[in-house]
């Protein structure tokens, strides 16, 4: 297997990328990697690493798409980016099962449908991080930003996606899904959630137990939350500054209290631990006919080698496969 990764996406490339792919070849042996990038530069941070020479490729490209570019025309035009030389090797290589980029995520989602595809009967592919939660493991979030307008049958897809992915790279038996709403009463939420609501009541081989509330986020006994893409955009950001300032204010707190500290060290690294986005990698987008992992733009060398092992058991446990095969389960699945 091959883990195809944009060397030069994220704001710390190529150094934080190089050495987070680097590391993640250090936890595992079933997989090889494929750099896109200037070659130059990327062979330059390898240098400096001890890694095993023989799983790793550099593919050079001259190109970058930056944030600051439209998705859309930055594809199109900057075929020798490495984003785009990443997602041909995707596409062209039948031994590389899965591409990351820290990259611009418009950038990421266009090509990705634009080179990849989506599988036959998607209607729209959604990003699905995995948040962590107050049980020390994840719960997934579907979609994170990648349709902002959502139809009744989109959510209704995304968890039919999302439960297959949980089952094939997380190991959830029957993950339990909710529906993100106002309030957790089946009547909840506007039009499109209330329709939204009913059709994932009737829609076969999802585990629905009802609507859910932003804070159930981290703390609700659910799996899998759907989302329209606007919604699940905003908890998203909302849990992550929650977990920032809680990881603050203890060490805002205890840097005052040093004696206290050392009794309670062990309790604190706890919570950083559960809090700590680093250890989720990145934002799967599901739909594809290969694995795309969207990472963090800031993603430092833990979270891109997080991002990596992500991508690699997404791969072994048959993601795409599984969710062809659950797709039919939806009540409708023609495209819109």
């Amino acid at each position: 297997m091959k883990i195809v990764i944009d060397a030069m996406g994220g704001d710390n490339a190529p150094r934080e990328i190089v050495k987070g792919a680097t590391l993640a070849l250090g936890k595992r042996k079933n997989f090889g990697i494929v750099f896109t990038g200037d070659e130059f530069l990327v062979k330059k941070e390898l240098a400096a690493l001890s890694y095993d020479v023989a799983r790793v490729e550099v593919k050079h490209a001259s190109e970058v798409i930056t944030n600051d570019e439209s998705p859309t025309s930055a594809v199109r035009n900057k075929r020798d980016s490495s984003l785009v030389v990443g997602l041909k090797v995707l596409k062209e290589d039948a031994e590389a099962g899965a591409l990351i980029s820290a990259g611009s995520t418009g950038a990421v989602l266009t090509g990705g449908i634009m080179y990849i595809g989506r599988i036959a009967g998607v209607q729209r592919p959604a990003l699905c991080p995995a948040i962590p939660n107050y049980r020390g493991t994840s719960t997934l979030l579907c979609d994170a930003g990648a349709n902002a307008d959502c139809k009744p049958s989109y959510l209704a897809q995304f968890a039919v996606m999302a439960t297959a992915y949980g089952r094939a790279a997380y190991g959830m038996e029957n993950p339990r899904v909710a529906l993100l709403s106002n309030g957790t009463e089946d009547h909840k939420g506007d039009i499109m959630h209330q329709e939204a609501f009913a059709l994932l009541s009737e829609t076969k081989g999802i585990n629905f137990i009802g609507n859910a509330e932003g804070r159930d986020l981290m703390f609700g006994d659910y799996d899998i939350l759907v989302a329209d893409g606007f919604s699940g955009n905003v908890a998203l950001k909302a849990a992550e500054g929650c977990g920032k300032t809680v990881a603050s204010i203890l060490k805002a707190e205890f840097s005052k209290a040093k004696l206290s500290y050392l009794f309670a060290r062990k309790q604190i690294s706890k919570v950083r631990s559960i809090l700590d986005y680093n250890r989720m990698g990145g934002a799967m987008f599901l739909g594809l006919k290969k694995a795309v992992i969207k990472a963090h733009g800031s993603s430092k060398a833990e979270s891109v080698a997080a991002a990596v092992l992500q991508a690699v058991d997404a791969v072994e446990g048959r993601t795409v496969e599984h969710i062809v095969q659950m797709l039919p389960q939806t009540a409708e699945t023609k495209e819109e």
